[in-house]
């Protein structure tokens, strides 16, 4: 029953995403890459939520919450105030240039070699850091539910690289062959699974708990332990204790909102579903809807692990991101478990492949066209690009099973790995909107210098500051040296944005109204808890 609920709704999203492509021309550009421009508010929010939220999160988050409570909710709800100054400043100009890419940007901002070493950045980015630790948690999601190793009569460690081997392929063909379209299409239908699938895990725990009643289950949970549900951590950001910490309530205001910013505006296996979209007012409707949905999230990667500690006491402690799998095993009847277990495939497919996706778009438009064959034509681009895919989950696939044993936890891994790339990357880009007297000379130094600044204070001299601290302290540091190299090199090349009529740019009249509900119930979520 377990494998006849995965094969049925998995070979759905497949036929269905398959069907709505069949008059689609993938072997353009535009087609291959942006879906054609034709991605509606809906499937872009839906692509957002997959591509974001991945067994990273269900994994990862959850065995953080079990841990360490509601403190981590910070990282989901703050993203609605990012996707909102995506939908407001950035989107608007990044369709009114007609970008594929973000490197694209850097280029008409800065110069060639910026956008090059940048759109190099994010390939490696990808392949080390995102790739293997989603492959990996959704590897140790599904061996716990379907016992790959014990069905194999393999070591759990080869039932491990079995499933991140199966997964890798499976994500690969999606990618490789079905372009971004294929990957939003398939995100929308998995996104709804993932929404029905994710609160259930809570709601029948809440319902078990409270012998029919949720509201006495919810209160069982909380009086059982009323600190795990507290937002506001007082955690050392800085001093003793500062780096075990796990999120305290200080970064928010530090390097949090320059993370947040760079993920939700400047990321490109996010923002490429906005810039695929068919128009100004659909993309920022995929925004905002993405912004509800991120502030409704924490009832799937959050409640649950607070749910497990319920269950399991402290017990798992030193094996925090086993718990959701266990609280999943624990409280889901068996059938349902593989549906459970096809969004969950899902939610790994979607960030593997948009992942892939996005490196093939920027390798092929940003390093092959430019520099290995410039007369390349769109269909050598796109065959390119699917090489690339390829070669890049080969090459994540091999890394992934060597990601175990995080010793905070598999999701602060990967922030701390994260921060190497997105903060100096963030620090450019963001100069290159507000600072027009920053040339480019500053800005590759800024970029150079934030890499070596936060490689050397957090793993080399592993000061008693938090990472997150350390990302801000490395912004502003960032954006002083780009300032005083332009004084040296100052920028002789005036930019400005000019409208190249890739879609019409006419806004969502209740963007705004949206954007400060959003703003009032994030606030609201902290005042509240």
């Amino acid at each position: 029953m377990q494998f006849l609920t995965f094969f049925l709704f998995t070979a759905f999203v497949a036929a269905y995403a398959s069907w709505s492509l069949r008059k689609d021309r993938l072997d353009t550009k535009d087609g291959y890459f942006l879906g054609g421009r034709s991605l509606t508010g809906i499937v872009i929010a839906g692509s957002m939520l997959l591509t974001n939220i991945s067994t990273e999160h269900l994994v990862g988050l959850n065995g953080s919450a079990y841990k360490n409570g509601a403190i981590i909710i910070a990282w989901e709800v703050t993203s609605a105030l990012a996707l909102i100054a995506a939908a407001i400043y950035f989107v608007p100009r990044y369709l009114k240039m007609g970008l594929t890419t973000i490197p694209e940007f850097l280029e008409k901002r800065f110069d060639g070699m910026t956008r090059t070493t940048i759109a190099l950045l994010l390939i490696i980015s990808f392949v080390t850091t995102l790739l293997p630790i989603v492959l990996y948690t959704g590897a140790l999601n599904i061996e716990s539910l379907f016992e790959i190793s014990t069905l194999l009569k393999v070591t759990q460690q080869q039932g491990m690289w079995i499933t991140v081997l199966v997964v890798g392929i499976i994500g690969s063909v999606y990618a490789i062959f079905g372009g971004l379209k294929m990957v939003a299409y398939t995100d929308t239908v998995n996104g709804v699974g993932l929404l029905i699938a994710g609160l259930s895990v809570p709601l029948i725990a809440l319902w078990d708990i409270g012998g029919g009643n949720l509201w006495e289950g919810l209160s069982s949970v909380y009086e059982n332990a009323p600190e795990k549900f507290n937002v506001v951590s007082d955690e050392p950001g800085i001093g003793p204790g500062s780096r075990e910490a796990i999120l305290p309530f200080e970064v928010l205001f530090s390097g949090l909102i320059i993370n947040q910013l760079y993920f939700w505006t400047m990321h490109q296996s996010i923002i490429q579903r906005a810039l695929g979209a068919v128009n100004l007012k659909e993309a920022q409707k995929g925004l905002l809807y993405t912004g509800i949905l991120k502030i409704l999230i924490p009832l799937v990667i959050i409640l649950p692990g607070i749910i497990g500690f319920y269950y399991f006491g402290d017990s798992l402690y030193d094996a925090q991101d086993t718990v959701y799998p266990m609280l999943i095993k624990k409280i889901l009847p068996l059938w349902m478990t593989g549906f459970f277990v096809a969004v969950v495939m899902g939610a790994i497919l979607s960030t593997f492949n948009s992942a892939l996706n996005s490196a093939a778009t920027i390798f092929s438009l940003g390093i092959y066209k430019r520099y290995i064959n410039t007369g390349a034509g769109e269909r050598k681009l796109v065959r390119i690009g699917k090489s690339v895919s390829a070669i890049l989950a080969v090459f994540a696939i091999g890394v992934a099973p060597f990601v175990a044993n995080a010793p905070s936890g598999l999701y602060q891994l990967l922030q701390q790995l994260n921060g190497i790339f997105f903060i100096p990357i963030a620090s450019v880009i963001l100069a290159g909107f507000f600072f027009p007297r920053i040339s480019a000379t500053g800005a590759k130094a800024g970029l150079l210098f934030g890499l070596l600044f936060y490689i050397t204070m957090n793993f080399i001299l592993e000061v008693d500051m938090h990472f997150v601290h350390i990302w801000g302290v490395e912004f502003i540091l960032n954006i002083l040296i780009m300032h005083l190299v332009s004084l040296w090199k100052p920028n002789n090349n005036p930019f400005k944005i000019t409208d190249v009529g890739a879609v019409n740019l006419q806004p969502w009249r209740f963007a705004k109204v949206v954007s400060i509900a959003l703003v009032a119930i994030t606030i609201l979520i902290y005042i509240l808890l």
